[in-house]
């Protein structure tokens, strides 16, 4: 049976060496990020069909904000969690980058719950402008938010070491982990 060469883990000197220069390359990272995106997907899931049980919700409409608020906590929780305890989620580690602080080490529990909350400049924005503008539409909702995501991922190649504004903000880097 093939498996793939065990890759040894990067030690806390190769950490720091790598927060000092530049961010993973832009693919990598953006790869990662729809990774993450079909991944929660099966966690959404899994909190909408228990929450749907737990209030006996009939209808998808009802009890929509108890359900978002939910799903904000819980996405959060699961970002802020693994940021923390190694700097790495599963897509994270299938494309070998992770979150570190500038010195190397693993983001503190404010810079993570930070960043989390931080995050969502990659879709708040365009959401804004969709709800000011009262759109309902999908096509138009989706169109801005997939061109706000662009803008946000080219506005890393003018940031301090290509970093997306976030990070910057949160003083944490996302480095490539590949040997």
């Amino acid at each position: 049976m093939l498996r793939p060469p065990v890759v040894p883990p990067l030690t806390l000197a190769q950490c720091a060496e790598r927060a000092a220069g530049p961010a993973a390359p832009l693919k990598r990272r953006l790869a990662a990020f729809l990774y993450e995106g079909v991944l929660l997907f099966g966690v959404v899931m899994l909190v909408g069909m228990v929450f749907g049980i737990a209030t006996q919700q009939r209808h998808a409409l009802t009890g929509r904000e108890g359900l978002q608020a939910i799903l904000f906590l819980v996405l959060s929780m699961y970002f802020i969690w693994f940021w923390t305890h190694g700097g790495q989620t599963l897509a994270m580690k299938t494309w070998h980058v992770r979150l570190v602080r500038q010195d190397g080490l693993p983001p503190t529990l404010p810079q993570a719950t930070a960043r989390a909350l931080l995050s969502w400049l990659w879709f708040g924005p365009a959401l804004a402008v969709a709800w000011t503008a009262q759109w309902h539409q999908g096509k138009p909702i989706g169109s801005l938010l997939a061109l706000w995501v662009v803008a946000y991922a080219v506005l890393s190649f003018f940031l301090p070491q290509r970093q997306f504004l976030h990070d910057v903000l949160c003083r944490t880097r996302v480095i490539d982990t590949r040997p």
